[in-house]
């Protein structure tokens, strides 16, 4: 599941993680986007969720700086050890630019130079190495972790995919359907066994398939008219379907590219239904491929209504 969960304080965590827990969920994944940072959920999920494993599907290669990212997840290790994975990606140029005031270039090298980086420097070696979009001079981790955390990559096309094939531990997807999966698996043949595939799963468990796709419409225009996730849904195969919502939103017509959006790619992309039928749905992801199907839980009417109650017995169904 990615935590934290909207409505819920962090504070008021610890029942949401031991509920998780109780319903057979094995991994707590964050995100780092503008609500919580990537590092602190999984820190207090560390003591309270001693059972879980935990990730972060993305902590951004640009927003620190190599030696703090390196720090950040060792400490993390250190805190659970042998539980912990650390995904990074390069995020976007709103993130990464607009919100943090860091130039977005060069994302494919920028990723692939810390992703060199973080795997001497977590393994507790000495880091002076010049590389090419960064340079680290005499780097050495004072509390390096007894056991290195895996580092997984976050990628969408080709180049990305090889990558995190040839260099990266496991590679973390998002914003595609099972059937999808497989087009992107194709890329990584070379990866070694034990090679970890996260995917990142939208999941509104409701059976008001009106509000679900609704919702579900303004997250695929927030999300798939970004430059990299257009670019990753031509690959794979949807321009024709989604050229008409790229067509309106560019052009200022933000509701003609809501309309724009048919059933079929809500349903594709979408996990939707009662809690029983979102679980097959995803289940379907492990089928594909999914080594480790991450739930992103969406707001629905019947949990703004029911309150922490109806959080708690979702969660036990999503789980069970």
């Amino acid at each position: 599941m990615t935590v934290p969960l909207g409505g819920v304080p962090l504070a008021g965590h610890r029942a949401v993680y031991e509920a998780l827990a109780g319903a057979g969920f094995t991994d707590l994944w964050s995100s780092e986007v503008a609500g919580a940072d990537a590092f602190t959920p999984l820190a207090m999920a560390a003591a309270w969720a001693p059972s879980m494993r935990l990730g972060t599907a993305i902590a951004p290669v640009f927003t620190r700086g190599p030696g703090l990212l390196a720090m950040s997840a060792a400490a993390l290790a250190e805190a659970a050890p042998g539980r912990f994975q650390l995904g990074i990606g390069s995020s976007s140029p709103v993130v990464v630019g607009a919100w943090n005031s860091v130039e977005f270039t060069e994302p494919y090298e920028r990723s692939r130079d810390m992703l060199r980086f973080l795997k001497a420097a977590l393994a507790g070696e000495l880091v002076d190495h010049d590389y090419g979009t960064f340079a680290v001079s005499r780097f050495r981790l004072e509390r390096p972790p007894a056991t290195p955390p895996p580092v997984l990559l976050a990628a969408l096309r080709p180049g990305m995919l090889r990558l995190a094939a040839a260099e990266a531990d496991g590679v973390i997807l998002n914003w595609l359907s099972p059937a999808d999966v497989g087009t992107a698996l194709a890329e990584t043949k070379a990866a070694p066994a034990g090679f970890e595939v996260a995917a990142r799963i939208f999941v509104c468990p409701t059976d008001d398939a009106g509000y679900a796709r609704t919702a579900a419409r303004r997250l695929i225009a927030a999300y798939l008219t970004v430059p990299a996730y257009a670019a990753f849904h031509r690959w794979l195969g949807r321009e024709e379907t989604l050229t008409p919502m790229w067509s309106a939103w560019a052009a200022g017509a933000r509701k003609a590219a809501l309309a724009a959006i048919t059933d079929e790619v809500v349903d594709d992309l979408i996990v939707h239904g009662t809690p029983a039928e979102c679980r097959t749905k995803v289940e379907a992801y492990a089928t594909a491929g999914v080594t480790v199907p991450v739930m992103a839980l969406l707001p629905t009417p019947e949990l703004e209504s029911g309150g922490p109650a109806a959080l708690l017995e979702t969660l036990t169904a999503l789980g069970r």
